[in-house]
């Protein structure tokens, strides 16, 4: 009896160790639980699963470390890694086992895939036996062999151009010289050919030796300075005058025209760390960046898709490679000979111009000023320039085309159209005003419209515009009534975001609405809270040369040129030829605000415009001053001019003096 109690005991014992032995996972649960890590990219778990063998190769850090960076280098990306199921009988009385993985992902230079047999091998480990990977370097890439390393090469793709109209490039690739120095031929003088070199180039003489102080500078090699534009022929004929000094030719952006398209045309610069961390797919660290302007703007267009090539330097084998795809050309409706002409004008002045041709729509200049070279990112800075732009409190880096500004008696016309369309006013109406201040009623209080002159008792359209009344256009907006006003204001695209390709801020009627009539009837002047874009402004005197429709502006060119209607019949065909004679009489009635300086020949009409900008209700303030006029002849030309600061200039005179010298 004791035998068999003995025997039971035995069989039960044998039972729990084989049920022991069943719950240790086999190979390829050990697989299967390896593989589950890599996809998830968890190095450290990973690596707590290779062989003993595997282990003494590379240390834990090392295999951390080593398979985090090459996979951020390389930029992996849906990753799928999986291992194949195998028949699986009598496997585990080996000490060994194979077991095919397939992986594939997505990296900067395309989609990778590859096989491979893991062999995994039976150990103890703490007293527990396991299946434990004999990992090697073929696991990251089938090609990759110990002691082999990684390479990732970017290639950079061509950046588009910019053109104007007629094709000139506004901003372009060019071969440019680019002027170093060979430090064993600097000759005897070398501390005197470095000081005149410096000189040249507008650098320190220091920031020179630092350079031919670099570790990798031999006494025959050719350690570049600084890129020279290619018109500045007499620095390159100098520089390569000196002993040691010498000239390659190199590709550089180049912005033909500086600071007459700055604005415009925006500038590129070399990518920061923080900019690459934001975009590593298209982007190295030797990229250069559109930071405004339509080089911004474009961006994406403009510079096309790096090209990458993944490789083994060691071995020269290549994982995987995608081509560069360059950029696309930008081609605008610029005519870059109207840009130049306004900038002259304005390049002393804070201010803005926008010229459009005014039945399509199309912008033939954005100008900004003070402006700056984009060509200085590039090329370097003189001495003090850098610092002199950064402390101009006028802004040089800042565009003023799209930004907003109290539009002052420019906006007379556009009142003018919203009463017409609203019956408020006829243009042969006649509106009886006596005296020099008005107000509705004793309910203003002390508040009173004031005009410039009481000459004028009957006052119509075409008069009102002439002596440029304020009395007549706040009535107009009072008589309209503050909803149509608005509703009117909105017709002609206040407070809506303006589909233009420059990015351009909303032109706004007031801060919190219109909760005065005081307040509807200093809008209607230009003296309210209003604010609107120079770029806004030109487009809102469109109707009055396409019977009554507001056009769209664009600045990019597109097939065919047909007009965009923005807004239909703001006014009628007949209404907008009354406008027009109004402002026509503005320059050539010698009543008129823009008549002075007389300049034989012209056919234009416009509207000039002065806002004072006060911090105090009673303080004197700055004004800018605005003129936007358009030839009513051939239809082909319309600009709109705001400089700031002209109280002690001749007020908005000295805006249309400017103005006038383009349609000249």
């Amino acid at each position: 009896m004791k035998k068999r109690i003995v025997h039971l005991f035995m069989a039960a014992g044998f039972l729990l160790l084989v049920g022991a032995c069943s719950n240790e996972p086999t190979a390829k649960e050990s697989m299967d639980q390896y593989v589950d890590k890599w996809n998830k990219q968890n190095f450290e778990e990973m690596y707590d699963q290779l062989s003993t063998e595997a282990q003494k190769s590379i240390s834990k850090d090392e295999f951390v470390k080593r398979n985090k960076s090459i996979y951020e280098q390389v930029g992996v990306s849906d990753l799928k890694v999986s291992a194949v199921d195998q028949d699986e009988k009598n496997n585990d009385k080996k000490e060994t086992q194979t077991i095919p993985y397939k992986v594939s992902m997505k990296t900067l230079a395309g989609p990778v895939s590859f096989e491979g047999k893991a062999k995994l091998v039976k150990e103890e480990k703490d007293g527990k036996t396991s299946w434990n990977i004999n990992w090697n370097p073929s696991f990251i890439f089938s090609q990759l062999k110990k002691g082999e390393t990684i390479r990732i090469t970017a290639k950079e793709p061509v950046r588009g151009s910019i053109y104007d109209r007629n094709g000139k490039a506004l901003a372009t690739n060019a071969t440019v010289p680019e002027i170093g120095v060979v430090r064993g031929e600097l000759g005897d003088d070398k501390d005197g050919v470095l000081k005149k070199l410096a000189g040249i180039l507008d650098m320190k003489k220091e920031d020179i030796e630092k350079q031919l102080s670099a570790e990798w500078v031999q006494d025959d090699s050719f350690i570049p300075l600084k890129k020279a534009k290619p018109n500045e022929k007499d620095v390159i004929k100098k520089a390569t005058s000196l002993p040691g000094v010498l000239k390659q030719d190199t590709t550089s952006r180049f912005y033909p025209y500086g600071e007459k398209a700055a604005h415009l045309t925006g500038y590129i610069r070399p990518i920061t760390e923080e900019e690459l961390k934001q975009n590593k797919d298209n982007y190295s660290q030797t990229s250069l960046l559109g930071i405004v302007g339509l080089e911004h703007i474009y961006e994406k267009k403009l510079r096309g898709e790096i090209g990458w090539t993944i490789s083994i330097p060691e071995s020269g084998a290549t994982i995987a490679s995608k081509d560069a795809k360059d950029g696309t050309d930008i081609h605008t409706t610029i005519d870059i000979k109207k840009q130049e002409e306004l900038y002259s004008q304005l390049k002393d002045d804070s201010g803005a111009a926008v010229a459009l041709q005014p039945q399509t729509g199309e912008t033939l200049a954005l100008v900004s000023a003070p402006s700056y070279d984009p060509n200085g990112f590039l090329f370097g800075w003189k001495k003090g320039e850098w610092e002199k732009l950064n402390k101009d409190g006028a802004a040089p880096f800042t565009a003023k085309f799209n930004k907003t500004y109290a539009p002052g008696s420019t906006i007379k016309p556009i009142t003018a159209s919203i009463g017409l369309k609203n019956g408020a006013i006829k243009a042969d109406e006649k509106k009886q005003i006596i005296g020099k201040e008005w107000q509705k009623d004793s309910s203003w209080g002390g508040y009173k419209v004031a005009r410039v002159s009481e000459q004028l008792s009957e006052v119509d359209l075409e008069n009102a515009l002439i002596t440029s009344d304020n009395i007549y256009f706040a009535q107009t907006a009072i008589d309209t009534g503050k909803d149509k006003f608005i509703e009117g204001l909105k017709s002609f695209g206040f407070e809506e975001k303006l589909d233009y390709e420059f990015p351009t801020t909303a032109s706004s009627i007031s801060n919190d609405g219109i909760d005065s009539e005081i307040l509807l009837g200093d809008t209607a002047y230009g003296q309210g809270q209003m604010l609107m874009s120079p770029i806004h402004l030109a487009a809102a005197y469109t109707p009055f040369l396409n019977d009554g429709d507001l056009i769209k502006p664009r600045l990019i060119k597109k097939d065919g040129d047909e007009k965009e209607i923005w807004h239909k019949q703001l006014v009628t065909a007949d209404e907008a030829a009354a406008i027009t004679k109004g402002l026509k009489g503005v320059v050539e009635d010698p009543r008129g605000s823009a008549y002075k300086p007389v300049a034989q020949g012209l056919t234009i009409a416009g509207k000039t415009g002065t806002a004072e900008l006060k911090k105090k209700k009673d303080e004197k303030g700055k004004e800018n001053g605005w003129f936007t006029a358009y030839d009513y002849k051939n239809k082909d030309l319309l600009i709109t001019m705001m400089i700031e600061d002209v109280s002690n200039r001749g007020g908005s005179s000295y805006v249309v003096n400017k103005v006038k010298q383009i349609f000249k």
